[in-house]
């Protein structure tokens, strides 16, 4: 009982902040300003600190999968959320299709996004010294031999040097990840306020879920901060960033708004809450619960 009382008090208070216009308005402004300022904190922060381990856990894990773990963690959200609401499945998969929808473009971002790295950059291998026969009369840079049949990752790979455009796809996918986060997340105060009148209460499984999914929230800004603060790139990192921006301004400023007969899967918060008209049900209650105060 107390667990459960404190799970649907911490859940309540996150499903308000989240809900609040001041973050849905203005969530993208603090996420522009910690991909703009982000890097200053490489001045203060330590060289030798865990999180400046390229290869530590949290980077393994989670940075490597970051649209896997937003995609089962939205995606069981959204369904738990249409089942709670008793709509039909059929809606329950149009909201799921707006997260297949970005998976879709995702996939095509980064095949766009190699490609353009691949053409725009070169690829060169350093010379040993040894092998320079004028390395000996003058101290210069060892030279640099040209590949031009190599691509970014076998160039990588093969221990090369890579020069060339860049686009940080952690921070693009970080962004993105957040935005929606924020955005399929914050409906579910709405859905607390529609059950209140038919004294209903969200099952504890959708309650678990989206507390998991701020915490997952809270993972990746704290990823993204560590990458701009740890991992420094400038612009590679800010680009990364306003292409992540422009995707999430795109699908839920833009496509998303569309009328669903065009195909479109519409905002989250479509079709799920009823306004101006209440179901069956609601009006049932009302009037069974008007019956009995007139037999008292």
């Amino acid at each position: 009982m107390l667990l459960n009382a404190a799970l649907e008090f911490v859940t309540n208070l996150l499903a308000r902040v989240l809900g609040s216009s001041l973050v849905r308005r203005h969530f993208h402004l603090l996420l522009s300003a910690l991909v703009l300022f982000g890097p200053v904190l490489s001045f203060w922060v330590s060289k030798y600190s865990i999180f400046a381990n390229s290869n530590h856990y949290l980077y393994r894990k989670f940075l490597r999968s970051t649209w896997g773990w937003t995609c089962i963690f939205t995606g069981s959200f959204i369904a738990l959320l249409s089942l709670s609401a008793r709509h039909p499945f059929s809606l329950c998969l149009r909201h799921l299709s707006r997260v297949g929808l970005a998976g879709l473009f995702w996939w095509g971002c980064r095949r766009l996004l190699t490609l353009l790295e691949d053409a725009a950059g070169t690829c060169y291998e350093p010379m040993n010294p040894a092998q320079d026969a004028q390395s000996s009369a003058s101290p210069v840079q060892p030279l640099l031999l040209l590949h031009e049949d190599q691509n970014k990752a076998s160039c990588l790979k093969a221990h090369m040097l890579w020069r060339g455009y860049e686009v940080s796809q952690d921070i693009l996918i970080l962004c993105f990840c957040c935005l929606l986060l924020v955005e399929e997340m914050s409906v579910f105060g709405s859905h607390l306020e529609q059950e209140k009148p038919l004294q209903r209460s969200p099952g504890t499984p959708l309650r678990v879920i989206f507390l998991l999914c701020v915490v997952l929230l809270l993972v990746w800004m704290f990823l993204l901060l560590c990458l701009l603060a740890y991992f420094p790139k400038f612009p590679s990192q800010q680009l990364g960033g306003a292409l992540g921006y422009l995707w999430w301004k795109g699908l839920y400023q833009g496509l998303y708004r569309l009328r669903s007969r065009w195909g479109c899967p519409g905002l989250p918060a479509e079709g799920l809450f009823y306004h101006g008209q209440w179901p069956k049900e609601r009006d049932e209650l009302i009037n069974g619960q008007e019956r009995e105060r007139q037999s008292i």
